[in-house]
């Protein structure tokens, strides 16, 4: 069964770094595009970076030039680097897969960012 498993998440100073990781299990990971998004408390889920099978990156405008979003395919893993966070980072991040035309989530990690 697909599995996506996000970890790395935290409470950092405004201005720090976070890095988030997913791994995922149950599907050929290097043939999906993956995705990163996030919810903050009272928002509505909303998309944060995207990965193609083939590397290629799509980025919401308020994270641009801050975030990056990588993937290891040997490792079945994608990742979100975050730099220069500031309080509106503050959310739950999940990745997402669609297969099939199902979508899978993991079950998230917060991250809060203090000012």
């Amino acid at each position: 069964q697909v599995q996506l498993v996000e970890s790395g998440g935290g409470l950092v100073q405004a201005g720090g770094s976070l890095g988030l990781s997913c791994a995922a299990s149950g599907f050929t990971f290097s043939s999906y595009v993956m995705a990163w998004f996030r919810q903050a408390p009272g928002k509505q889920r909303e998309l944060v970076a995207i990965i193609t099978s083939l590397g290629g990156t799509n980025y919401a405008d308020s994270v641009k030039g801050r975030f990056t979003i990588s993937r290891d395919n040997a490792r079945n893993t994608v990742y979100l680097q975050m730099n220069s966070l500031n309080p509106e980072d503050t959310a739950v991040y999940y990745c997402r897969v669609i297969i099939g035309g199902r979508l899978y989530w993991g079950q998230g990690t917060q991250v809060t960012v203090s000012s």
